[in-house]
């Protein structure tokens, strides 16, 4: 096992030799780069999704063979892995040592960035838990989320956990939100048409019924006249129950 989790590390993109790479017989094919390789790869992964993406789809949208993309890649995965790297680079993410700067905010700011990614590009989330996320914008990413919790006071033993909390939530609610718009926009309708189609849809099923009438009233306290208000309210109102459990951990000492 220990032999098979080395050879999967050195498959990462990341951890290449680049001496290797370098010594490939024949040219570099002219009007490609990496950059341009990997924009061209985000862009299909967004239009068409992560299981119709193609080598062979690339090079086509690119207009050159196959073997012209493997000048710069070895595999499928290399190529995720730097489109994966890629959408990171697009977080806007908060400076750590900014002491004017509140611990809180800045916790918010990187779960809100983390979110819409995950929404704008609903691939990322199967990918994210098969590389080693090692890119220097993942890693960017990673030290900033590291700094901003070590603020909150938390003992070091303490911090992968708060962590673990806030972002694997964020991970899930940005998830499933994203597969929420996926299916909006195979319907062909808007968010709260869906919305309004679904719920009057589930109550066909007797069970479903039951509980949809169950939660009547929490869905009404609930508030936001549209989805996007009802999928903000939640989200805020998750997140600040989690930042209210690192302050008491803090407290608690």
């Amino acid at each position: 096992m220990a032999k098979a989790a080395e050879e999967a590390a050195r498959g990462s993109v990341w951890l290449e030799d680049k001496a290797r790479r370098r010594g490939r017989k024949g040219g570099q094919p002219s009007g490609l780069d990496r950059e341009r390789i990997t924009e061209v790869t985000v862009r299909l992964l967004d239009a068409e999704g992560l299981d119709k993406f193609s080598m062979r789809r690339l090079a086509g949208e690119l207009n050159v063979t196959a073997m012209s993309v493997y000048w710069y890649v070895d595999t499928k995965d290399e190529l995720l892995e730097l489109a994966l790297d890629a959408v990171f680079g697009e977080l806007s993410l908060p400076d750590p040592q900014a002491r004017d700067e509140d611990w809180r905010d800045q916790l918010r700011t990187l779960a809100a960035a983390y979110r819409t990614q995950l929404v704008r590009h609903p691939w990322v989330s199967p990918l994210a838990g098969r590389y080693l996320n090692i890119g220097p914008n993942a890693l960017a990413f990673s030290r900033t989320v590291q700094r901003v919790i070590r603020r909150t006071g938390l003992p070091a033993h303490r911090v992968t956990g708060a962590i673990s909390a806030v972002f694997q939530f964020v991970y899930g609610y940005g998830t499933i939100e994203g597969h929420f718009f996926a299916r909006v926009e195979d319907a062909g309708m808007t968010p709260d048409d869906y919305f309004q189609h679904t719920m009057a849809s589930v109550t066909e099923a007797p069970a479903a019924a039951e509980v949809v009438e169950e939660a009547k009233d929490i869905m009404a306290a609930r508030g936001g006249d549209t989805v996007e208000e009802m999928l903000n309210r939640d989200f805020t109102f998750a997140l600040d129950l989690l930042i209210a459990g690192i302050e008491a951990m803090v407290e608690r000492g």
